[in-house]
């Protein structure tokens, strides 16, 4: 029964401070943009993968 009077106000101040940084990161902007991320990932590599050099783009532009 003592650790009771231990553990029940730690775990009162644990969750308090699971609260704050909730709230923090919501305040912050941590939350504003959650699929950007991902979807830029994709992006990018499919921007990479079209910049690839071929053999083409070492000759000179042909004149019309």
């Amino acid at each position: 029964m003592q650790a009771m009077y231990f553990l029940i106000p730690l775990s009162l101040l644990m969750l308090g401070i699971g609260a704050w940084a909730l709230i923090w990161a919501i305040n912050n902007g941590q939350y504003d943009d959650p699929e950007g991320a991902s979807w830029r990932v994709i992006y990018e590599d499919r921007d990479r993968r079209n910049k690839t050099p071929s053999a083409h783009d070492d000759e000179p532009p042909r004149e019309p």
